[in-house]
């Protein structure tokens, strides 16, 4: 942004196009921020549309999300098609199309939140309708399988959208104020670390570790690995050049980490990052008695020669104790200090 700004005052905007390509490519890095879409902040008694774009969902997953919406005071309204199912899948591609549609059109829908990650949101990426979800910016919360989606959503239409807890997801006291902090209770310059050397931690993957030293800032982005590899190669996986990418997995061996890095960093600008923050990568030790990197080892084989800061151990992922990261502004990542800052509000007033 400072860039574009001096191109203004100098008046060389217009021979931008001669310049080295590290100036082109900073004048396209301000493009995609100048399309940045910031939905309104949610409220107590906003109203919150349930749906399942994913995998279908069980009575104990949806009395907690039941709770989870009392608890935070929003009025719950559920997607036509919230309890179809088709095998795996909550309902047909058209079933859990139709429900993601209709609550982005809905004017008096002000957020939408999903029960579940699972299986299923790249089936739909081809079919939606980015169109109408431009014109009508709301709030999308979930992780996991969802990642898919915000990562399609932003790239297409430029809304911020919130990498968080599921709405059947447990809500400890830490995973609530990140929650406010970037839905609800807005906060600029809003730090997330990783645990204290004293805290008293649930295991072993919730250690923090450091991978690369440094600190640099850059548009947050990412989601969950798996989702990241399968959208390797499409028109839905986004530059991750000069950007904060985070990612989490769980339940993966370290060969299968392995290879998935492995295909980003082949198929993907993910060695060109500003900054790599990797989250909790929850029942990803190696199986077995067979020979096995850890997953220390492995993560740091991949990604400690790039060049860029890498930590492990921000507090995001399949676990409860769950940061929720805005999808599309500016952050800065310090290994050294162990923190992930949101730099600006996600949300408007």
């Amino acid at each position: 942004m400072r860039r574009r700004t001096f191109f203004q005052q100098v008046g060389l905007a217009a021979v931008a196009s001669r310049l080295s390509p590290n100036f082109v490519m900073a004048e396209k890095m301000f493009d995609d921020q100048s399309r940045v879409i910031k939905p309104a902040r949610l409220r107590e008694g906003s109203r919150v549309a349930l749906i399942a774009p994913a995998s279908s969902f069980s009575e104990e997953k949806l009395a907690n999300a039941r709770t989870n919406f009392t608890n935070l005071g929003f009025t719950l309204v559920e997607g036509k098609n919230l309890y179809a199912q088709n095998g795996y899948l909550a309902g047909t591609d058209t079933q859990r199309l139709a429900d993601l549609h209709e609550a982005f059109a809905n004017p008096e829908i002000d957020a939408i939140w999903c029960i579940r990650g699972g299986y299923g949101c790249t089936r739909l990426l081809p079919h939606i309708d980015f169109d109408l979800i431009k014109r009508n910016p709301k709030p999308f919360i979930g992780y996991s399988d969802i990642t898919a989606l915000h990562l399609a959503i932003h790239d297409k239409t430029g809304l911020v959208t919130f990498h968080g807890p599921v709405a059947a997801a447990n809500f400890p006291d830490a995973t609530l104020r990140h929650f406010r902090a970037a839905l609800m209770e807005p906060l600029s310059e809003y730090a997330i670390t990783t645990p204290d050397q004293t805290a008293e931690l649930p295991g072993d993957e919730f250690v923090p570790f450091l991978i690369a030293p440094g600190a640099a800032e850059g548009v947050l982005t990412g989601g969950n690995l798996s989702l990241l590899a399968a959208l390797a190669g499409t028109p839905w996986m986004p530059s991750f050049r000069d950007r904060i990418v985070c990612i989490e997995d769980v339940g993966e061996q370290p060969y299968r980490i392995d290879r998935m890095l492995t295909q980003l960093l082949q198929a993907t600008d993910l060695s060109r990052a500003a900054g790599i923050a990797l989250g909790v990568f929850s029942g990803c030790k190696p199986k077995g008695d067979g020979p096995s990197q850890s997953l220390e080892e492995t993560l740091n084989d991949k990604l400690g020669g790039l060049g860029i800061p890498v930590i492990y151990g921000i507090p995001f992922g399949h676990v409860d104790l769950q940061a929720t990261l805005p999808f599309g502004i500016n952050a800065a990542l310090d290994t050294e200090k162990g923190s992930l800052t949101l730099l600006e509000k996600a949300v408007k007033e």
